[in-house]
């Protein structure tokens, strides 16, 4: 996977803009106390990009219709309507809202609510905010699209001007799309209706022949950047059409548009590409009727929702720890391999919270393990099958523990390294060297590679992890021991 563009700086920043309300408008959390199958749940934001994660119909849309819902441009029907098939469930449906809008309060939040009464949707002095919703139908082939049909007839004469696209919307979409559309053009064919045209080689061509994900991204960068700063952004699906460079291309567009602009963005997605620009403030988990913030992958969401085939999930909180704990299965139980799943989910208490639903959920036919870091605040309990790893500092506990025993393990640790033997003098200086000089313990293993020819993170880590292992068989015996038992045990 590319590496973000986007800074830990810029991250830092939003989040600290949040936190002190520098906003004139903004959506502080949505409290769904009844909501389609949804009751006492909240979402914060404490990011302005939010992502909505989750299986299908866990929720993502309810949570996604329910922030909309907190601004007058957009109908609460759109994305809540009531059949007169069906839908008797509708009554004392009810949303609240905590909200930053200085033009009414400068100094505090703004509470409002939404409820669903008497077959109609109530909303109390409802607020106003510029938003752009981007729904499903935005990747329909604009062939498809009914409102385009006329520009196929013979007799259509069409009499509007086309004009180039907006400077910044043609930077920002060129980013993402990574190709050249200074040629593009634009033309208005009925009020709120705009059809593009390309070029390519000298030669025109109109928006029937764009694929749908390119089509897709020139609508919202363009429409976004039509838009004054505090916009309001809700996207359905976003990588829907999209390649996955291009899906990670446009989060980070909506990042980069939420320092410059002040934007508050939501999506739903189901890509771990969308997610990979995000801090773990940016990503809530729909499943099960409740919410869950924390970074989560796609992956590790079909564990937890019992969408898997191995027999054991174990749940860690990084991604060093899910390192290590492979690095065990690999060396003690290689039999293993097949059966259990490993996922880090940024977190020891999302970790935990996350293993003790999937023990409380009787849907689930798998087992599942959780192991905490050494520093953890959590608890571990062996009887709730929550174990801790050894150690305060996960790195620097491997790290120290094999410098310490360079005396009669620097051959296999230089091998392991994909050193020849006779460099064993270079990776007990570089070790040394590095020790001293660190002030980041994440860092330990990176450094190391570098110091001795740029050998990737990876295989040092692993070589590091690998002697540990050996040296300390007994303190890792119980994490063995709860796997083992699961793997042996008859299905």
């Amino acid at each position: 996977m590319p590496l973000s563009e986007i800074r830990d700086s810029q991250i830092s920043g939003l989040i600290d803009k949040v936190q002190r309300s520098n906003y004139g408008k903004y959506l502080r959390s949505v409290r769904i106390v009844r909501t389609r199958g949804l009751s006492g749940v909240e979402v914060r934001f404490d990011f302005p990009v939010t992502a909505l994660i989750g299986p299908n119909g866990g929720g993502k849309s309810t949570v996604l219709g329910a922030a909309a819902c907190a601004y007058k441009e957009i109908r609460p029907g759109l994305f809540f309507p009531k059949s007169s098939i069906g839908d008797t469930s509708m009554s004392n449906w009810s949303i609240e809202y905590e909200i930053i809008d200085k033009a009414v309060n400068r100094a505090g939040l703004v509470r409002r609510s939404s409820s669903f009464r008497q077959a109609r949707w109530v909303r109390g002095e409802v607020l106003s905010r510029p938003v752009a919703y981007f729904g499903i139908n935005r990747t329909v082939p604009a062939g498809e699209k009914p409102s385009f049909k006329k520009l196929m007839g013979g007799s259509y004469r069409h009499n509007a001007p086309l004009s180039p696209l907006p400077d910044v919307a043609v930077t920002e979409i060129e980013r993402v799309l990574g190709k050249p559309i200074r040629d593009f053009r634009q033309t208005e064919i009925a009020a709120g209706q705009t059809f593009y045209t390309g070029r390519n080689s000298g030669n025109d061509y109109s928006e029937f022949h764009f694929g749908a994900g390119e089509s897709s991204i020139i609508r919202i960068i363009t429409a976004i950047e039509s838009l004054p700063e505090n916009v309001f952004v809700l996207v359905e699906e976003l990588e829907n059409g999209l390649h996955p460079v291009a899906t990670r291309r446009l989060v980070e567009y909506l990042l980069a548009a939420a320092e410059r602009k002040k934007l508050q963005a939501i999506f739903t997605t189901h890509s771990d590409e969308a997610l990979a620009p995000l801090p773990k403030e940016a990503i809530w988990a729909c499943l099960d009727r409740s919410v869950q913030q924390g970074k989560l992958s796609v992956k590790a969401l079909r564990a937890v929702s019992g969408k898997i085939d191995t027999r054991l999930a174990i749940f860690v909180e990084d991604e060093f720890a899910k390192h290590w704990v492979e690095a065990i299965l690999r060396t003690e139980l290689p039999e293993a391999h097949g059966q259990v799943e490993i996922h880090a989910v940024a977190g020891d208490g999302v970790a935990v919270s996350i293993h003790r639903s999937h023990l409380n959920n009787p849907a689930i036919r798998f087992k599942s393990l959780c192991v905490i870091d050494g520093d953890s605040e959590q608890n571990d309990d062996r009887a709730s099958a929550i174990y801790r790893l050894p150690g305060r500092q996960p790195e620097l506990t491997v790290f120290d523990a094999v410098a310490a025993g360079m005396d009669r393990n620097i051959a296999i640790l230089t091998v392991a390294c994909q050193l020849a033997p006779e460099a064993q003098e270079r990776v007990r200086q570089a070790v040394t060297r590095i020790r001293s000089t660190n002030r980041d313990h994440h860092l330990l293993f990176n450094q190391v590679g570098i110091d001795l020819g740029f050998i990737p993170e990876v295989i040092v880590t692993g070589a590091f992890l690998a002697q540990w292992i050996r040296d300390n068989a007994a303190a890792i015996e119980p994490i063995v021991a709860a796997v083992r038992a699961v793997i042996e045990s008859p299905t």
